[in-house]
This record gives C-alpha cells, sequence and structure tokens, in this order.
C-alpha cells in the first residue's frame, strides 16, 4: 500500500461519519450491560462477537486466581474469577512494522444510590450528543473508540505491517488483576496505548497508590475524669498532621512541568476512620486507613520505605509515640506507577494525528490517578500512554456521560495512530 497516514484522513473520517449511528449503538448496548465486578461476562462476550465479526483471532479465558496470588503485583478482593473473563483479539500484520497493544478494562464501578440519578444508571440514554450510564465514560467510550478505530482500517483495506492487540480486560477498578492475567500469558507488545478519559490530552505519566493501615494507641479511662486517660482520636489528629507534613514534602520537590497545574501531584489521602467504643470512656484505640499517592518514576518499595521512616519522627514531636509507635500496614489494593519519556516515538506519532484530526496542539500531562498503564510498562516490558474520551469529573460519579463527538474524534486519532505507528504494507494498493 501506498501514500502516508495523513493521505487516509478523509476516507477515515468519512467512515466514522457513516458509522456514528452503529458506533453509539455499540457504546449504548455496552453500557445497558451492568459490569461490575463479578457480572462481566455478558458485555465481555458482546466485545469478543465484535472482535470475531472483524475477522480479528480471538481469545476468552478466565484469570486463574491461584497463580495471580503468587504475584507480587497482584491484588484482588476476589481470588476466583468465574464469570469475568478477559478477551484479547489480534490482527497480524504483514511483518516488520511496530505492534501495539490497545488496553481497556469492562469492570465498571457499583451505581450508588440510583435515586441521584436522573435516569437508569445503565439507561444508555443519549441526550444532546451525550449518552448516559455507568462506565459510559470510565471507560466504555475509550473501548468503543478502540472498536472503531481497528473497524475503520480493517474495513477500508488498509494493510498493516505491525501486529494490533486489542485487550478487553476486568478488574481494573480493584487493582489490575486482568491486565496482569494478560500479562502474565505473554501479551508485549513495542508499545501501548490505553483511552481512560483523560479529555483528550495525552498522559506519558500516571501516578501509582498503595493503601495503608494505621493504629494509634491511648490508655482508657472513665470519660469524666478523662484526664486519667490519653485518647487515642487526640493522639490521632497528631498523626494525620504528620502525614500531612509529609505530603507537603514530598510534593513541594515536584518540578516535573506535566505537574504543573496539578496542586497535589501525589496526595496522601485519609479515606477510614475508627476509633472509640462507648461515648463515656476515653477512646484507646484509633484506626487509619488510606491511600498513599506514589511518584510515575517511583517504587512500591521505596514509598513505603519514607512513609515508614516518616512515621518514626513521630516521638520527636511527642513522647507519647516513643513507647506507643504506630505502625504503618500495607494492605489491599495497589497500582504500579509508569511513566514513558515525553520524546517517545508513540507520543511523537499519536500528537501527529491528533494535529491532522483537530487541527490545534495536544495537551500533555501526567494522570491524576493510576491506570493499567504502570503494569504494561513495568511489567509488560510494553510502554503505555494514555489517551481518551471523556472527562475524569464525569467517573464514578451518578449520571455519568460522555459526550459522543468525543468518541469518534478519539476513533478518528487512534485509527491513523494505528496507521502511523504500525506501518503500511507496501504491496498491493488497498483500495
Amino acid at each position: 500500500m501506498k501514500g502516508d497516514p495523513a493521505s487516509f484522513k478523509a476516507r477515515i473520517r468519512e467512515w466514522m461519519h457513516n458509522h456514528r449511528e452503529e458506533g453509539t449503538s455499540l457504546l449504548q448496548d455496552m453500557v445497558r450491560l451492568p459490569s461490575t465486578q463479578g457480572n462481566e461476562q455478558e458485555a465481555q462476550l458482546l466485545v469478543a462477537g465484535k472482535l470475531r465479526g472483524m475477522g480479528l483471532d480471538v481469545e476468552v479465558w478466565e484469570p486463574d486466581g491461584e497463580a495471580l496470588e503468587a504475584h507480587p503485583f497482584f491484588y484482588s478482593p476476589r481470588s476466583r474469577f468465574a464469570g469475568s473473563p478477559n478477551v484479547v483479539g489480534i490482527w497480524r500484520g504483514s511483518g516488520g512494522g511496530r505492534s501495539i497493544i490497545l488496553n481497556g478494562h469492562m469492570d465498571v464501578v457499583p451505581e450508588g444510590d440510583a435515586g441521584q440519578w436522573h435516569d437508569d444508571p445503565y439507561s444508555g440514554k443519549v441526550t444532546e450528543g451525550k449518552l448516559f450510564g455507568r462506565g459510559a465514560t470510565d471507560m466504555k467510550g475509550g473501548i468503543a473508540s478502540l472498536l472503531l478505530a481497528v473497524q475503520a482500517v480493517r474495513e477500508l483495506g488498509i494493510r498493516l505491517k505491525g501486529d494490533i492487540i486489542f485487550q478487553s480486560v476486568v478488574e481494573e477498578e480493584s487493582g489490575g488483576a486482568g491486565t496482569l492475567a494478560a500479562i502474565l500469558k505473554g501479551y508485549k507488545a513495542d508499545a501501548a496505548l490505553i483511552p481512560e478519559p483523560t479529555n483528550l490530552k495525552i498522559f506519558p505519566k500516571q501516578q501509582g497508590s498503595m493503601w495503608f493501615r494505621i493504629e494509634v494507641k491511648g490508655r482508657s479511662a472513665h470519660g469524666g475524669t478523662r484526664y486519667e486517660g490519653v485518647s487515642a482520636i487526640d493522639k490521632s489528629m497528631a498523626v494525620i498532621a504528620h502525614i500531612r507534613e509529609l505530603e507537603e514534602a514530598r510534593n513541594s520537590a515536584v518540578s516535573d512541568p506535566l505537574y504543573a497545574g496539578n496542586p497535589i501531584p501525589f496526595p496522601i489521602n485519609i479515606g477510614v476512620i475508627k476509633g472509640g467504643n462507648w461515648p463515656s470512656s476515653v477512646p484507646d484505640t484509633v484506626t487509619l486507613e488510606g491511600r498513599f499517592g506514589v511518584a510515575p518514576e517511583e517504587k512500591l518499595e521505596q514509598a513505603k520505605e519514607e512513609m515508614n521512616r516518616w512515621m518514626g519522627r513521630l516521638k520527636e514531636k511527642d513522647p507519647w509515640f516513643g513507647e506507643h509507635q504506630p505502625e504503618v500496614e500495607w494492605f489491599g489494593a495497589r497500582w504500579v506507577p509508569g511513566s514513558v519519556s515525553r520524546e517517545h516515538a508513540l507520543i511523537r506519532t499519536l500528537s501527529e494525528q491528533y494535529r491532522e484530526v483537530l487541527l490545534k496542539e495536544p495537551v500533555i500531562e501526567a494522570s491524576p490517578w493510576g491506570t493499567d498503564g504502570g503494569l504494561l510498562t513495568q511489567l509488560g516490558d510494553t510502554p503505555c500512554i494514555v489517551f481518551g474520551p471523556g472527562v475524569t469529573e464525569a467517573a464514578h460519579c451518578p449520571n455519568e456521560y460522555i459526550e459522543l463527538g468525543h468518541v469518534f474524534e478519539a476513533a478518528e486519532i487512534i485509527a491513523l495512530t494505528l496507521i502511523a505507528w504500525c506501518g503500511l504494507e507496501e504491496k498491493g494498493d488497498g483500495t
């Protein structure tokens, strides 16, 4: 095939215009299937059928929980994945080109209080160019963009050199077990793209995070003579203030321009406080649970060590902590951070196609949240960037929505990126 990727711009755009109704229906079908944890199968089989209809080689399998549990990067609140399959579709190129993984997650968070929704949380209703429903923006809209991009390139008869590996995975919202399972199956490529809701911004970096638990000790006494006791609630306030100082120290040192617009690049959030057991007693224990943000270039173990050292300094502020040192327990969910150079070839390629489609410069920032990209980059040896339709503000919220125009714009950009990245087969005209 002859010609550069830009020469396909008009054909890709016309294809997207002609398939707008089909693409909207596809996204509606996905949103109308509630794919919360443990309920992903029907939506995943829908995607598998779509991929088979395109002529891709498709694999569907349920992750092996026992095998995953042995891996240090594994976390999930469950160990069995019956009814929660991963789906992979492969379009093999003719050879000699660069390969790419297109990765999206089908699992969605629960809908919450249905009374806060204007319509059924899984309605897929379209109003004024927006499609509503749980998962519309996080991230079934992104999956739709990927599917449309691949379908457009195939149906236009464009032959590529490099392989395209499409992945629809489970469990991203709970720690990334689906993508981990795909990596351990051996799937890798020269680069990867995840269409999380970035509002069409390009994210070369994603922070990681870990959950922690701290038990703060006090000494019980009768509430009428509370001065004879030591309130664990009061001491927990000192612990929280101490943690805030660590957050300020870690973030004041950030000079990366990709975080220029982010007031707290790597937050340390206290999300749970439990303490006391009787109104007339001085509480003797308080448990704090939180999320520790990890910088893109930072190792999880490095972040743990810094937090542990910092907590050891509490006794310098209050002698009580000398004999009652709060211990940090790392438990539950963790998301691996990821970082790709701003000069990476996929970022340059994606930026070029962004300019071709939208006729303006792309915004390049660092992600304010974790994704499966860190697993792909660090463990899968597949440098991953994040770019997709939808806005973060709509994710996990009542009345979640996505602007359909962004879905098709992202699909158009991604389609041209696939052509440019994977390379055009030189034989045949593809018409």
